[in-house]
């Protein structure tokens, strides 16, 4: 029992299984009758289980008896190889004298081989110097696939004894060896010389002999996989290797097209040369890129991609050519130009997106050629040059406006009457010109001569509003000079109006637009002046009259307030050719000055009334001259 708990747990666990079971089945007496049967049941079950047990017991001996017969057996083998080795151990020592002797037969055969190898190429070695003279005569001839399938033999033959010598370790006999074959680096120099000349003129080569080029570019490819197979071996790099000569095929090409178009030492930067110049690029390259879509493509490998690798080179050089005329010192046209031919021309069916090189030719994906900063950039220098000739051009506007005030006859006239002159539609054409050609070019171009274009209008009020003040000092030495000086100043006034309703019109979504308020300032500024002058040139014809009041002469009924009315009609009817908002203002401010000049009259002289008759007489005289006025400003 000590020795097997687990047997006497397994015997408890059955008797309790087996309690419960037979509780369940014969807690009925009826169920008694049938105790023989379960116990027969039983009984078979038990010799059953009993015999599975034995024989899987007895399987269970029967293997481990054979393992024990296998290792045993296995012990006894490993027993006898240990004795074997031992003896071969004891045999290699006895040899081992011998083995020195073989070392050395070994040491004659390596140098046997390498005797014989020598004894081969000696020929080849010797007709070394032969084979050089007519590998130059046959690149002499143009004989380029043969003298290159000559240099290859040589250059292999070289590369094998260095490779030998590299193995054996005899570095210092390959110096011998490169000398040997000193003229392979000139063979070398002269085949590739003749190579990149005719790649450099290969747009040239593919319409005129392509067979020249299609032997350069096969040349090109066999010394490409010798690089990749000796770069692959990685045990030895022969001298000159890798040759890299695909990559020296693009960039002499890519020299090609760039010195071919864009390293001319001088070009004209003015308008006329450049549109000359912007029109030959724009022609040549496109037919270029057709030789190339339609010639060269199919003279090269597929994996060359010539036709995208010529199309970006033409786009970086480009952009780095308008980079290098951008920074002369250009004139509008030219900047205009520029912008005109990088941001539409280009990509344009006339040059990029001709149908004959499409679709194989995409610039979309090599960027813009010129980049968002330079084109702000240059649209910011041509405002400049715009804003520069809009100032000339306004100065030398105002100039011949200002001469005009002096002449010997009224301003023009519109149809309906009033007073006008050429200013505003010169300036406004002028400024929406200038706004209509940079909508040409982008939107942003646009915005910033329209902002430059209302700036430039601004200051120009500030300077035709000096020039009246001018004109008006003027007018004060000399009340005849000019002789129509308010029919000038009626015409600024409606000329003014005229600028502040045009300005709305000068961008395509008007109805959006605003006066900016600085502007609007400026043209409140302008009419005010206008008003300011009109109104002195009233007072100084009514100080006389006013100068007069109070008086006895005044007070006996003289015709001191119709000489008033006659001065006030005469002025109203010259403000009759101001257009209706100017006219209605002009009435009001009139108004108010004649009534303040009265009543300043009145209260700056004293008039003193010897009788109650005297005090009717001027209170009925100031009731007839306020009901004259009244009726004549209400008529008017």
């Amino acid at each position: 029992d000590e020795e097997w708990p687990e047997a006497e747990k397994a015997e408890k666990l059955a008797r309790g299984a087996a309690l419960k079971w037979a509780s369940g089945v014969f807690y009925r007496p009826e169920k008694l009758e049938a105790l023989g049967q379960y116990r027969s049941r039983e009984r078979q079950r038990n010799s059953s289980i009993q015999s599975r047990l034995k024989s899987t017991v007895q399987s269970y001996l029967e293997g481990v008896s054979s393992g024990l017969e296998q290792l045993r057996s296995a012990a006894q083998e490993v027993q006898s190889v240990c004795q074997d080795l031992g003896a071969a151990r004891w045999a290699l020592l006895d040899s081992a004298d011998r083995f020195q002797d073989l070392q050395q037969m070994r040491a004659l055969v390596a140098e046997h081989v390498q005797l014989a190898s020598v004894v081969q190429v000696l020929p080849q070695l010797f007709s070394v110097h032969e084979v050089f003279s007519h590998t130059l005569q046959l690149l002499h001839g143009q004989r380029l696939l043969e003298a290159h399938a000559e240099l290859m033999m040589m250059e292999h033959l070289r590369d094998d004894i260095l490779s030998q010598l590299h193995i054996r370790g005899l570095s210092s006999a390959q110096a011998t060896v490169l000398s040997y074959f000193g003229g392979l680096q000139e063979l070398n120099e002269s085949l590739a010389k003749q190579l990149w000349d005719i790649v450099g003129s290969s747009l040239q080569l593919v319409r005129e002999d392509p067979v020249l080029f299609v032997t350069a570019v096969r040349i090109i490819e066999r010394e490409e996989k010798i690089d990749d197979t000796v770069l692959l071996e990685a045990t030895f790099l022969p001298p000159g290797r890798p040759k890299g000569w695909r990559q020296k095929f693009y960039h002499v090409l890519q020299e090609a097209i760039t010195g071919a178009h864009f390293h001319a030492t001088h070009m004209d930067a003015e308008g006329p040369g450049l549109a000359k110049h912007l029109a030959a690029l724009q022609k040549d390259i496109v037919s270029r890129l057709r030789v190339v879509k339609d010639l060269m493509v199919q003279c090269v490998p597929a994996h060359y991609n010539i036709l995208s690798v010529c199309t970006a080179t033409y786009h970086q050089a480009l952009t780095s050519h308008l980079q290098d005329i951008l920074r002369e010192d250009l004139d509008k046209q030219a900047l205009f130009l520029l912008l005109e031919w990088a941001l539409h021309v280009y990509h344009s069916p006339e040059m990029m997106g001709h149908p004959d090189l499409l679709p194989e030719v995409d610039v979309s994906a090599l960027g813009p050629l010129m980049s968002p900063e330079l084109v702000d950039q240059t649209e910011r220098k041509y405002v400049v040059k715009v804003k520069a000739s809009v100032l000339e051009w306004m100065q030398r506007t105002l100039e011949v406006e200002f001469k005009e005030w002096f002449r010997e006859e009224e301003p023009e006239m519109d149809h309906q009457g009033f007073f006008q002159s050429a200013l505003p539609v010169i300036v406004m054409q002028m400024l929406n010109e200038n706004i209509q050609v940079a909508s040409l070019i982008t939107d942003s171009l646009q915005q910033k001569v329209y902002n430059m274009a209302l700036e430039e209008l601004e200051a120009f009020l500030g300077r035709l509003r000096e020039a009246l003040v001018q004109c008006g000092k003027e007018h004060q030495k000399d009340r005849s000079v000019p002789k129509y000086y308010v029919s000038y100043l009626l015409a600024m006034l409606n000329n003014n109006l005229a600028l502040s309703s045009s300005v709305s019109s000068l961008l395509p979504d008007a109805a959006r637009r605003e006066v900016p308020t600085s502007l609007q300032a400026a043209l409140d500024r302008m009419q005010k002046k206008g008003c300011q002058l009109l109104l002195e040139e009233l007072l100084l014809d009514l100080q006389p009259l006013c100068l007069q009041l109070p008086s006895r002469k005044w007070l006996s009924g003289s015709q001191l307030s119709s000489s008033m009315c006659e001065v006030i009609d005469k002025y109203a009817k010259d403000f009759s050719h101001l257009r209706k908002p100017l006219f209605t203002l002009l009435l009001m401010e009139s108004e108010l000055l004649v009534a303040s000049q009265y009543l300043r009259a009145l209260m700056q002289r004293k008039m003193v009334c010897k009788s109650e008759e005297e005090r009717g007489q001027l209170c009925d005289r100031l009731l007839q001259d306020a009901t004259q006025l009244r009726e004549l400003f209400c008529g008017l």
